[in-house]
């Protein structure tokens, strides 16, 4: 069959989806209740359900006020227990697969439970979505012309107990529908290659002589391997060695950092760039829109979602609301529960809402990264950005950066202490400081009170690290390539300190 008829063919299905994403458009709060009752229904007999009395839940009213809201700790018992081979716990159907959650900071792993139907109605239905929202917006996409270049992960699958376990993009390799191998490269031999540097050398190998239109991969990452692509081909941009690409989908870290140096990589201007929000818990959300910064919720995907405003997070007058009753530019920490049996979890992640017609949202940081040691409420969104302004300025490129605070002692104000990695260096570094200062007080508007005539905070401190530093670092704690992640953000100085001595 020529391919032509293949990329009108595979358009036309994808497309077919649209009139379901149009119900929960017009819909959302009744679509989100009904995915409530439904998990509610379908855990009643399950450990859990039996615990909270799912049968007798009949309001989300009730179901608030009867499950508490829980961390990955307090679930991990009723985790290992299925891990251990006991079914029918927190999910009705049996789970065997579980995500093995890179993060990046803890040394603790931790085991999220992946159930075939989060398989099929969430994770393999999100990137579905994302190429029918794609196919959508541009009606003259030639996407399935050739292949997507993927960047997944660095792990195997692993048993124990009948059970498997390893990155959450090596488990949707696994299990990748046809469909999905047959327009992907590297195969899945490749992909599931354990030592990255192998692997890198492998993907250009197996790759270069494709016809490649697509990338899907966390920016970062994504970046390493473009490079190295040039480097081993000679090639001056991208669209020399795979001139038919038209696509970029990214997700996992904040692209602001990175858009520059990609458009040196891709240099046309009808090149686009579309943006998802996925974890190991789920698929949560994804651009819908050309040339936009906002994601679209997607609210039929098996799960159901809370949040919590961060002016209230953690504290004893924390509350919790539905997405019926969110505000506009507010930060919320998200609060899932799934159909893989996570009940009311607090992922980890904040957002803020930029449209309540429909529900669109941005990825602002973590709960856990973000700077609050002197009031300033520091999210990671405000740092990318003012990184990618700080970069324009000065005609700069950065690889990667974290912050940590410089505590107050005796009569010493506090500070907010930067490490960052130059791809090119700025000419002058005090310029680079004042721009990423200033920006950083126009963009927070907490940051600029404490940092009012140094009234609180003393102007932000820059140390410039040497060259790989990261990579370093990363590769000292087998953490290199695929979903891991740099911490950007820490109310402590422990990964600062550590750079600071490989420095």
């Amino acid at each position: 069959m020529p391919l032509s008829i293949i990329n009108s063919f595979a358009s036309w299905v994808l497309k077919q989806r649209i009139h379901q994403i149009e119900l929960f458009l017009k819909y959302p709060n009744e679509v989100q209740e009904e995915l409530l009752h439904n998990l509610l229904t379908a855990s009643e007999n399950t450990v859990i359900g039996k615990k909270y009395e799912f049968s007798s839940i009949n309001s989300y009213q009730t179901f608030a006020e009867r499950v508490p809201i829980a961390t990955y700790e307090e679930l991990q018992p009723l985790i290992e227990r299925t891990r251990l081979g006991e079914q029918n716990v927190f999910w009705e159907t049996p789970i065997k697969w579980f995500a093995k959650s890179s993060g990046t900071t803890n040394a603790k792993s931790k085991f999220i439970p992946v159930s075939n139907e989060a398989l099929e109605d969430c994770h393999y239905k999100g990137s579905k979505d994302l190429l029918c929202l794609y196919l959508n917006n541009n009606e003259d996409s030639e996407l399935f012309l050739g292949k997507s270049l993927r960047l997944g992960g660095s792990s195997q699958i692993y048993e124990n107990n009948n059970t498997f376990f390893g990155d959450l993009s090596a488990i949707l390799i696994e299990n990748m529908p046809i469909w999905a191998e047959f327009s992907s490269t590297p195969s899945s031999k490749t992909s599931l290659m354990s030592e990255w540097e192998t692997k890198i050398a492998a993907i250009i190998n197996e790759t270069k002589n494709e016809n490649v239109t697509s990338f899907a991969g966390v920016p970062s990452w994504m970046l390493v391997l473009m490079n190295k692509v040039l480097e081993n081909t000679g090639k001056q941009s991208l669209l020399e060695l795979w001139p038919n690409l038209e696509v970029y989908f990214h997700g996992g870290v904040s692209f602001s950092p990175y858009r520059e140096q990609y458009k040196k990589l891709l240099p046309s201007k009808d090149f686009r760039y579309y943006e998802i929000y996925n974890a190991s818990e789920g698929f949560f959300a994804i651009q819908d829109l050309n040339n936009s910064s906002d994601l679209l919720l997607m609210l039929d995907y098996g799960i159901f979602y809370e949040f919590i405003p961060m002016d209230t997070f953690g504290t004893p007058n924390q509350k919790v609301v539905r997405l019926a009753d969110v505000e506009l530019n507010k930060n919320y920490a998200i609060v899932i529960t799934t159909n893989s049996g996570l009940w009311r979890y607090l992922i980890g992640d904040t957002v803020r809402f930029t449209s309540l017609n429909p529900y669109r949202i941005r990825v602002t940081g973590r709960t856990k990264h973000h700077i609050n040691v002197f009031g300033e409420e520091l999210m990671v969104e405000n740092t990318d950005q003012a990184i990618a302004k700080a970069c324009l300025v000065t005609q700069t490129e950065v690889i990667d950066y974290t912050v940590a605070p410089i505590f107050m002692h005796d009569k010493e104000k506090g500070a907010h202490e930067w490490m960052i990695e130059f791809k090119k260096h700025p000419a002058d570094v005090g310029l680079f400081q004042k721009v990423l200062d200033e920006t950083l007080q126009t963009l927070n508007s907490d940051y600029e009170a404490k940092r009012y005539n140094n009234m609180t905070l003393n102007p932000l401190v820059i140390n410039v690290a040497r060259e790989n530093l990261f990579y370093d670092w990363l590769k000292e704690r087998d953490k290199l390539g695929g979903q891991h992640k740099i911490p950007r953000l820490s109310n402590q100085r422990d990964y600062l300190e550590q750079l600071k001595e490989m420095c």
